[in-house]
Parts: structure tokens; sequence; C-alpha cells
């Protein structure tokens, strides 16, 4: 492992030299510096965590808080927290992963240590207990997710309202009056976690002015759970031609069972999912989809939080428009005989 010591001796200045060239503390000749910099890349120097806080009063890490609930779909959270790592790390930052469920103990931990220069919060439910502090903090900090009331907040999500409405227009282009929503688990519900709430607030709202009925029902995604949900609908609502899927789990048991009633997609049924492309795509029919833009979110999230930590004025919400791409799982409703 090669030390400051070395470095110094490679481009044959003093140590404290190095230590203000990395630090920034003084002034440094632009020909020092240059050699210093020469010498640190052509030695693959890399200062630890430690040595970095103590010299700059920085870590060059970004906190990211990413609770892993088993009520969430993990693979997502994961493709986000793997674009705020390579992205931070573009930038010279490393990521500090916090999973566990601890809320508003978790930004406490963080505020009160040299531990992370600044935060990115995901999972964000409507009125999220850990906004006050972090409206009170002046460490930067970004929510993928967004608030019920995001004053004072940096925030990058996908615009779930916009989603839930073009989900609604396009089953109402092709003649559906009678949709039901496949939801994520009861639990994400009564958290009032945003996206979820946000998504049925854009598909009630535009279900109603277009004269479209709807029907939303929780479903923790299993087979078993989705047959007794499924069941419920069409004994409630038999006249349902339209599905809008906001639960990757719920995807394959929904489209199996609709098989095993003999109604065929999308002769007898259309099908939408709010996923990845990757689970629409790879789905037992290549389903129609709003994509949920997961790279682009973490890319932007740390794109934001670099921005605030070097001083720079960043927009408090930035809303990523949706795309519903056309596959093979809707088409027009049936004729009424």
């Amino acid at each position: 492992m090669v030390t400051l010591a070395e470095v110094a001796h490679h481009a044959g200045v003093s140590a404290s030299t190095v230590s203000y060239v990395l630090s920034g503390k003084r002034s440094i000749s632009a020909s020092t510096k240059d050699r210093v910099e020469r010498s640190i890349r052509e030695l693959g120097y890399h200062p630890n965590a430690g040595a970095r806080a103590l010299a700059s009063s920085r870590s060059n890490i970004i906190a990211l808080m990413v609770p892993l609930r088993t009520d969430m779909y993990v693979p997502v959270m994961m493709e986000i927290a793997i674009a705020v790592a390579t992205t931070a790390r573009t930038h010279g930052y490393d990521v500090l992963l916090l999973t566990g469920e601890e809320g508003p103990e978790a930004v406490r931990r963080i505020e009160g240590s040299a531990l992370a220069d600044a935060m990115i919060l995901m999972d964000v439910e409507l009125h999220d207990e850990r906004l006050p502090l972090i409206r009170e903090t002046d460490r930067p900090a970004v929510l993928i997710g967004l608030p019920a009331d995001p004053t004072g907040l940096t925030c990058v999500d996908l615009d779930f309202v916009a989603t839930g409405a073009q989900c609604v227009e396009h089953l109402f282009g092709l003649g559906h009056r009678e949709i039901a929503v496949i939801g994520e688990a009861p639990a994400v519900y009564e958290r009032h976690t945003g996206f979820a709430e946000r998504t049925l607030d854009g598909l009630r709202t535009r279900a109603g002015e277009l004269g479209v009925r709807v029907l939303h029902r929780p479903c923790e995604g299993t087979y078993d759970a989705l047959a007794a949900t499924l069941a419920r609908i069409f004994d409630e609502r038999p006249g349902t031609t339209g599905f809008v899927v906001q639960n990757e789990s719920a995807v394959e048991p929904l489209l199996s069972l609709l098989r095993r009633q003999g109604r065929a997609i999308p002769e007898d049924v259309s099908v939408i999912a709010i996923c990845p492309d990757q689970v629409a795509t790879q789905a037992s029919v290549r389903l129609t989809s709003v994509a949920i833009p997961a790279q682009e979110m973490g890319r932007q999230a740390v794109e934001r939080v670099v921005a605030k930590l070097r001083g720079q004025d960043v927009d408090e919400v930035a809303l990523l428009v949706p795309e519903l791409t056309v596959r093979a799982s809707s088409g027009p409703g049936p004729a009424k005989g």
C-alpha cells in the first residue's frame, strides 16, 4: 500500500506539501500541485477515509438510507443503490449504505458524526418522520421520493401521479370502462409510502374525469393472496376488463390465474404494469408497462447532492416524466353483446 511519504519522495516535496494538495488548505503553486497529482496517479495512492476526514473535515462519503423491508421489491431498491454508488464514484465519493429501519435515529447518527458529508434518503413516506431533522440539518440531503410537503427539500422521483393517470388513459382509449388496481402490500399503504399513494391519486383522479370505474385492492403478491384478491375483484366487479399492477411480485401469479380462469390476454382482459422493463419483458406475456427509471433516479439524486456540497443552487423537486410502452398485454375492450 502506497503511503503519503512515498508520494512525497516520488514528487520531490515534503509530506506536508502532499497533505496540503490533498486538503486544499493552503495555496500551492500550480507546478508543484501538478507534480504531486502526477505522483499520486502514477503510484496509485488512495488516502484512507480517516486521513481525508482529518485533513479536510470531509469524509468524501455519502450516506444512502434505504430501509430493506420485506414488503418492498428489493431489486428496484438495489438498482437505485447501485446507480447512486457508481455515480458517486465518478465524483470521488464513496457510499455508506444504511439498510435498517431506524427512521430519524439514522439521520441523527449521521448528523452527530463525521461518517458522511451528505445524505440520500429512499423509501420516502408522505409524512416521513425523518423530514423535520433533514430540514434542520446543515448537511446536504436529497430525497429519492416525494413527501406530501416538499417545501425546503430537494427531491427526485418518477411522476407517479402522471403515471397513474397515463395507465387509465391508455385503458380508456382502448375501450375499458372498469379497471382493477392490484396494489402493493397493505403495509405500504398503511405507512403512506409516497410512490404508492401518488400513483393511486393520479389514477383515481383521471378515472373520475373520464368516467372509468376503479377498484383498488392491496395484495401481498403471493399466488394464494392473488387468488383471493382476484376472486374478490370479479365478485364485486364482474365487468372488470382492465388491470393495473403496481406490485412486481404479483405479476406472474396474476397472469397465471387469469389463464386458469379462461380469460385471454389481451382479448378478454388487458394488463398494464408499473415496473422495471426487465419484469415487463420477461413476463409470460410481454406486458404493456410504465418503466421505473431506477438508474436515472439514483444518478440525478447524486448529481444534486454533489451540487449542494459544492454550494450550488439546486431545484427543489425534479419529477421524471413517465413513459408507457405498449406490448402484448393490452388491447381493445371486449365488445358488448
